[in-house]
């Protein structure tokens, strides 16, 4: 299961991370977002110990979807060090996100 990132521990949890860190953007009432649900938990069970995959509700967590002008949902954003280094908005297919995380392990 992804970790849950919230605004209270997005620093903690995805800036301050020593390892890659995956942040799902998504909404419950986003259809687009539960067929990207599924595959983040896999990629989070996938990595674990490798990178950090983690979900964020943008209904209840607002600040960092719109400090990283996330517009539409599911927005997929990838950090290293602190910084964005990849994006993907919309579905994509699970090796999309697969070697996104893989060009930084």
């Amino acid at each position: 299961m992804a970790l849950e990132i919230t605004d209270a521990n997005f620093e903690e949890q995805v800036l301050n991370s020593d390892k890659p860190v995956m942040v799902d953007f998504w909404a419950a009432w986003c259809g687009p977002c539960r067929m990207v649900g599924p595959i983040i938990d896999e990629l989070s069970t996938e990595y674990e110990g490798k990178a950090v995959v983690g979900k964020l509700d943008v209904d209840a967590n607002q600040e960092f979807a719109a400090k990283y002008g996330v517009r539409n949902i599911p927005t997929v954003l990838v950090f290293q060090n602190g910084e964005v280094v990849g994006r993907q908005v919309g579905v994509a297919p699970k090796n999309a996100y697969a070697e996104a995380l893989d060009s930084l392990l």
